[in-house]
């Protein structure tokens, strides 16, 4: 997924909730952003998730107000943090990673979550289905883990006399991803019947 794409994907879902708005709601809305690395590990998406809202009419401080929640990288401060925004009344959370979004989801089932970057949302329980998320959550998924397998079968295609084909998986990658990276080699060694 192309950052211009999820970018405008949330600048859309802002503006259809604003659209929306009762006369309960604030004047101004509220933007919840959890993240669950550090905010100077993102300082140039963050920048391009700004952009991409003042090109869809939005300006944090003029007619959004965004905030900001930081894991840090300690995953399990992820709730209390979605647990915050949801008692400071946000009327959308955008979550990334994957675990952020298994956060929010965790503690709201009425604020919109838009989430990015999950690797089988269905699998994971985020959503009900791809073509009809249901609930209050909706977002992009990252299809790279998914391919692992075909990757292995390519490599399998090119060298068929091989019997065994070496997967390299980064072991402190998020945790949720890492759980799908580790299960593609499998379902291609059942499926090829070689050793991966």
């Amino acid at each position: 997924m192309r950052r211009r794409e999820f970018i405008t994907f949330v600048g859309g879902a802002a503006a259809a909730w604003s659209g929306t708005a009762g006369a309960q709601q604030p004047d101004i809305p509220v933007l919840g952003f959890l993240h669950a690395a550090s905010v100077g590990s993102y300082v140039k998406e963050t920048a391009a998730v700004l952009s991409g809202l003042e090109e869809t009419g939005f300006n944090d401080g003029r007619n959004l107000r965004i905030e900001y929640r930081w894991a840090d990288g300690q995953y399990g401060r992820l709730r209390d943090l979605a647990a915050d925004l949801v008692e400071r009344r946000v009327n959308i959370i955008v979550a990334m990673p994957t675990v952020s979004a298994l956060a929010a989801k965790s503690v709201t089932t009425t604020i919109p979550i838009v989430f990015e970057g999950a690797v089988d949302p269905v699998r994971l329980g985020l959503v009900t289905s791809l073509n009809r998320p249901g609930a209050n959550i909706t977002g992009i998924i990252n299809l790279a883990a998914s391919l692992i397998s075909k990757r292995i079968e390519l490599m399998h295609e090119l060298v068929p006399n091989a019997k065994t084909i070496v997967v390299l998986i980064n072991p402190t990658m998020n945790p949720v991803i890492l759980e799908s990276v580790r299960a593609e080699p499998a379902v291609a060694e059942r499926t090829l019947g070689i050793k991966v």
